[in-house]
């Protein structure tokens, strides 16, 4: 396999940690606890604030600021895509990481959400600037019943064998662990990317002065019944890992427009 080789000890590995949910998020708390399983060497570059849908989008007319929290602890005033790119390029430039974890999310990225996702754009960048990355998302339907416990126990495992197998350069790895408490998880299962559309349900509303303007709801047509699918894995409970080609070129259209446009 070309791309990223298989790491089978990962305790001398420097690690970059980054999120979508902001430096001060739960998620983001449970991915250090699990990071420092791995190993000592662990760096934080998050937002300031929640970038929640930011997807894979750049500050370019602002300044942007990194905030020095603590030791091997930052935030940076842009979006999780600028954190990366910050900490790879500026913070860690000397010796940058050998893995990026981005999350833990609040909520799951599944489906269609991968390409609005801060969280999946931050493991992106990652791969972009030839680390290898996993985006990491915790799934739930009550707001305040998280399963971090989840997340937090499975995390170690699921990193430790992803990094064993190796894979692509142009290949991040999206995890998304199941609203389910730990002894109710039924194992771990590679899936592929389902259907999950966001933004299908377009709440209209009005200001305090009657105007109208239209708020993005929750609602989205989901479909869990394609086996295979991360949907449908973690609606039975399992925890997805999906593995998502950075390259978006689709080669059975680009041949078939090799016949009508021949190549000089």
């Amino acid at each position: 396999m070309t791309g990223f080789p298989p790491f089978r000890d990962l305790k001398q590995l420097r690690i970059l940690l980054s999120n979508d949910d902001g430096i001060d998020a739960e998620g983001l708390e449970v991915l250090e606890r699990v990071a420092r399983q791995l190993t000592d060497d662990v760096w934080v570059v998050a937002p300031t604030v929640e970038r929640s849908g930011a997807g894979h989008s750049l500050t370019l007319h602002d300044p942007l600021r990194p905030i020095q929290i603590s030791e091997r602890r930052f935030a940076v005033s842009g979006t999780p895509t600028d954190c990366v790119m910050v900490a790879i390029n500026h913070i860690m430039r000397d010796v940058p990481p050998d893995l990026v974890l981005s999350g833990i999310n609040h909520g799951g990225n599944l489906g269609e959400d991968v390409h609005y996702s801060g969280t999946v754009a931050a493991a992106m960048e990652g791969v972009l600037l030839g680390v290898r990355s996993i985006a990491l998302s915790q799934v739930w339907s009550d707001a305040a019943a998280v399963h971090w416990r989840t997340a937090e126990h499975f995390a170690p495992e699921v990193i430790r064998k992803v990094c064993a197998v190796g894979w692509g350069k142009n290949v991040l790895i999206n995890v998304n662990f199941p609203d389910r408490a730990v002894g109710d998880v039924n194992g771990v299962c590679p899936a592929a990317q389902g259907k999950h559309k966001l933004g299908d349900d377009l709440v209209l509303r009005h200001d305090p002065r009657g105007r109208p303007y239209l708020w993005i709801g929750n609602r989205r047509e989901s479909d869990t019944s394609r086996v295979g699918t991360d949907l449908k894995a973690v609606d039975d409970g399992f925890i997805a890992v999906t593995p998502l080609n950075v390259d978006l070129t689709h080669a059975p259209t680009l041949a078939a427009l090799g016949q009508v446009f021949p190549r000089p």
